[in-house]
C-alpha cells in the first residue's frame, strides 16, 4: 500500500546527539515533520518512523495493534542507541505515550523526554463500550486536524477503526502504569484547548512520573496538532533549548540547508 504523500518518515544523519519523534494515533510523520527539520537543521540527528497501520488508508491501521506501534519506535530508539553519544525521545498525543514508555523502558539510554499534548486515557462512555462496541461497529469519526491556525491541516485518517482504539485504550492502561518508571528531564507542552485530549492526561502524567528535572509549557495559541499550529515555533524554540541544555555542545546555530543527508522514504 503506498504511503500518502507528505506523509513518508523522514531521517537525518546529523551528530552524536540524536531525536526519535513519535507521530499520534491516526495522524503520520507529516504533523511532526517541521519539528524534524528544525532539529536537522541544528546538527541533530533525527529519525521520525511512519507507524504501522498509518499514513496509507484508514483500513490499515485496523489490522494492527500496540504492540505493532511499540516496536516501530522501539526498533528505531535501538538503532540510534548503536550510533548516538546522547538520545531524546519525543512525541505528539499517542507519540507522547510511545515516549514515555521507551523512556520508562530504556532508562538511562534516554537523556531527555518532550511531549506534546501527551494522551494517557481513553475518555468518553464509548471508551468503556469499546471492548463490545469495536465487534458491532468498525469504525468512528476521525480526530485529525484539530488546530486554530486558518489552512492549516493535518494529514490524518477520516475514520478511526474501533479494533484499533480498543488496543490504544490498553497501551494507555500499561503506560500509565509504567509512569512512575520515568525519571528522564521532561519537557511536557500542552494546548489548554485541546478537543481531543483534555488537560486531565497531561495532569495525570506529571503526577506520576518520577522526573525532578520537568517543565511545563502552556500552548496558548493552539489545539491538539500544535505541532502545526500557531504555537509550533514556541515547540521548536522550547525543545531546542531543552537539548541545549542537557546535551551542551549539540545544538548548532542554523545551517543553511540540509544538504542531501535530510531524506524521506517510503513508498
Amino acid at each position: 500500500m503506498s504511503v500518502l504523500p507528505g506523509a513518508e518518515p523522514y531521517r537525518h544523519e546529523g551528530g552524536e546527539t540524536a531525536v526519535l519523534l513519535c507521530h499520534g494515533f491516526t495522524g503520520s510523520p507529516q504533523s511532526l515533520r517541521p519539528w524534524a527539520e528544525h532539529l536537522a537543521a541544528r546538527g541533530l540527528t533525527v529519525s521520525l518512523p511512519l507507524l504501522p497501520g498509518h499514513g496509507t488508508r484508514w483500513q490499515d491501521l485496523g489490522v494492527t495493534g500496540w504492540q505493532d506501534w511499540y516496536a516501530q519506535v522501539d526498533r528505531e530508539l535501538r538503532l540510534l542507541r548503536e550510533r548516538s553519544e546522547r538520545l531524546f525521545v519525543a512525541g505528539l498525543s499517542m507519540g507522547g505515550a510511545l515516549a514515555l514508555r521507551l523512556a520508562a523502558r530504556h532508562g538511562d539510554a534516554v537523556s531527555g523526554v518532550m511531549v506534546v499534548n501527551p494522551a494517557n486515557k481513553m475518555h468518553g462512555v464509548a471508551a468503556h463500550a469499546l471492548p463490545v462496541l469495536r465487534h458491532l461497529v468498525p469504525t468512528t469519526k476521525g480526530i485529525a486536524s484539530d488546530i486554530a491556525k486558518p489552512g492549516s491541516t493535518e494529514i490524518g485518517y477520516e475514520k478511526v477503526p474501533l479494533h484499533a482504539a480498543h488496543s490504544l485504550r490498553n497501551f494507555f492502561r500499561l503506560v500509565d502504569g509504567e509512569l512512575p518508571q520515568v525519571t528522564q528531564p521532561l519537557l511536557l507542552m500542552r494546548s489548554p484547548q485541546d478537543h481531543v485530549v483534555p488537560p486531565a492526561d497531561s495532569a495525570r502524567i506529571l503526577g506520576r512520573v518520577s522526573s525532578t528535572d520537568v517543565t511545563e509549557v502552556l500552548l496558548e495559541q493552539s489545539y491538539h496538532v500544535a505541532t502545526l499550529d500557531h504555537d509550533a515555533e514556541r515547540i521548536l524554540e522550547e525543545s531546542t533549548a531543552f537539548i541545549g541544555r542537557l546535551a551542551p555542545g549539540s545544538v548548532q546555530e542554523q545551517e543553511t540547508g540540509l544538504g542531501k543527508e535530510g531524506t524521506t522514504t517510503g513508498g
